[in-house]
């Protein structure tokens, strides 16, 4: 599921992370450890569609349910996410391997590695009027790695056992001292999205704080009003770093019943709406909208819940044979119509992350074996629990499908629909043990050290509960390695032990597909972006 793509989701996972939708990937050119060095900033240049762009007006974006959290720290379903880049700016983002900075003017590394150097822009104001420091920026990340304050982030800032340390320089400057080389620190850093200090300063809980009902934020929009189950409306910030926003207020609409969402889509009520494959034909044929698909660097797979209380799914046979059961291009048949819109997925890596690979063990469609490796482990008549987002329709079609391939194998499988809220919580709750299967997908970082919040036995999103120390330690190894020779064989060895685990069991590289209302512009310049739509919301304009 925090998707933000990054340790977390994003960069969360998660779940867009988790509800995350789905991504046939093509590697966007990293090829070494750290982005190239080729920088640009957000300009307010002209539109590159056809169509003047007018300021004034309103978006209206459909989402699946209510947002979790609107604080970037703890943000880690596709809908906080989402949301949240709107409300609050990054310091920089990286896509194709160039930095675009926001906050951040530049970032420099000392020679020896160990000291990156981050200057901030001159004047930066959050919405509230107050000025935007490098006190913003140290404060942000000491709450981070604050452990009685639970981001899931902190992971990202430890380094061999060792938290990073921010220092304010001045003003516009902070200083990040790093415990030992890291190859994997830029990644890190291109999740953090600044909060205010003079905002959060006295709160003992800031994931839980009143505060954050009504953010202050650094973004293109500002917060303006929220009704639970309903909407969340956000306006123009006048003095957004990056030039003034040309929409007037963004609306994300709750609705939760994809059906009667693509019919408001079809009406005119919404003007952006994600699509699953099976709809894009009825909502094409209006000829009313623009359909992006996009690669998002997106996993969609099946997760075994290790901690159950049957406890079946501890066993790594039961996992084999679970995957022994089904057939991967069935599922992606299936599930996406096409493969157009996904790609078969075998590694827990994306195509996008450094050292992937996909030349690793699986468990391909084989009943006779399947049910060998469960007469192995001593298991009959099994039964497993499936939790499923009711008008998920890849979810859905999944879900009836591994139903039947499990029964060919004497396996019952009960599925429980629940709306995508219910869902949500069920999924993030690490001590919920009603239920064994869940289909869901991630957006990571372009670094493979992001991943180890998933399968590190201690991970923060480690849903799965996945459990092998040598993956832990390998782990840890490939976060210091400063040799990339060396480091890709670490993470190709993590990859073909977490196949050989079955740890999860990838179904897909999945693309997202959104439609967009013809009468806006803006696009190129706004970003298609892994979990989020849009990486500069203020660029998208009416026509």
């Amino acid at each position: 599921m925090r998707t933000r793509k990054n340790k977390s989701l994003y960069g969360i996972i998660l779940m867009a992370i988790l509800t995350l939708v789905v991504s046939a990937c093509s590697n966007n050119g990293n090829s070494s450890p750290s982005p190239s060095a080729s920088n640009t900033t957000p300009s307010a240049s002209q539109p590159a569609e056809s169509g003047q762009a007018k300021d004034g007006g309103s978006l209206i974006f459909a989402v699946a349910s209510d947002p979790i959290v609107l604080n970037p720290n703890y943000a880690g379903d596709r809908v906080s996410l989402t949301i949240d880049q709107a409300l609050f700016a990054p310091l920089f983002q990286v896509n194709n391997g160039q930095k675009t900075f926001y906050l951040a003017d530049s970032l420099s590394l000392s020679e020896d590695g160990l000291t990156y150097t981050l200057k901030l822009k001159e004047g930066l104001t959050w919405h509230d009027g107050e000025k935007l420091t490098a006190d913003d920026v140290v404060f942000t990340l000491e709450k981070i790695l604050d452990e009685s304050q639970n981001s899931f982030l902190r992971a990202n800032f430890v380094i061999g056992g060792k938290p990073v340390q921010a220092t304010k320089v001045d003003d516009t400057t902070v200083e990040f001292k790093l415990p030992q080389v890291s190859p994997a620190f830029e990644a890190a850093l291109v999740q953090v999205f600044p909060i205010p200090k003079h905002i959060f300063e006295n709160e003992t809980n800031i994931e839980k704080s009143e505060k954050n009902k009504a953010p202050i934020g650094s973004g293109p929009f500002k917060f303006k009003e929220y009704k639970t189950g309903e909407y969340l409306t956000l306006e123009r910030f006048d003095n957004y770093f990056g030039g003034k926003p040309h929409l007037d207020s963004v609306t994300y609409r709750v609705a939760k019943d994809t059906n009667a969402a693509n019919l408001a889509l079809q009406n005119g009520e919404i003007n952006l709406k994600y699509l699953d494959p099976q709809d894009v034909a009825t909502i094409q044929a209006t000829n009313n909208f623009e359909i992006l698909p996009y690669s998002e660097g997106r996993l969609g797979y099946m997760m075994f819940n290790q901690k159950s209380d049957t406890g079946v799914l501890n066993k790594k046979e039961v996992r084999q044979a679970i995957a022994y059961a089904l057939n991967r291009e069935e599922l992606i048949q299936v599930a996406y119509t096409s493969l157009d819109y996904a790609d078969p997925a075998k590694s827990f890596l994306t195509p996008d992350v450094l050292y992937q690979t996909n030349d690793v063990p699986t468990f391909d469609n084989d009943v006779a074996k399947a049910k060998e490796l469960l007469q192995t482990a001593g298991v009959s008549n099994l039964k497993l629990r499936f939790i499923v987002q009711t008008g998920n329709k890849a979810q859905e079609a999944i879900s009836l499908y591994v139903q039947q391939k499990l029964k060919d194998i004497g396996v019952t499988v009960e599925l429980q629909s629940m709306d995508s809220s219910a869902w949500v919580a069920k999924f993030l709750d690490q001590k919920a043990t009603d239920y064994e299967l869940a289909v869901t997908g991630y957006i990571m970082s372009f670094d493979p050290d992001s991943y180890s919040i998933l399968f590190s036995s201690d991970g923060s999103s480690n849903y799965s509960h996945y459990d092998n120390k040598q993956v832990d330690e390998l782990f840890k190894q490939g976060a210091g390695e400063g040799d990339a020779t060396k480091r890709e064989g670490i993470y190709k060895q993590i990859q073909e032990i977490v196949a050989d685990d079955a740890a999860i069991y990838p179904i897909a590289y999945t693309k997202t597909i959104v439609a967009l209302d013809k009468r806006y512009g803006g696009t190129e310049e706004a970003v298609l972006k892994p979990v989020v739509v849009f990486e500069d919301l203020s660029k998208i304009y009416l026509k």
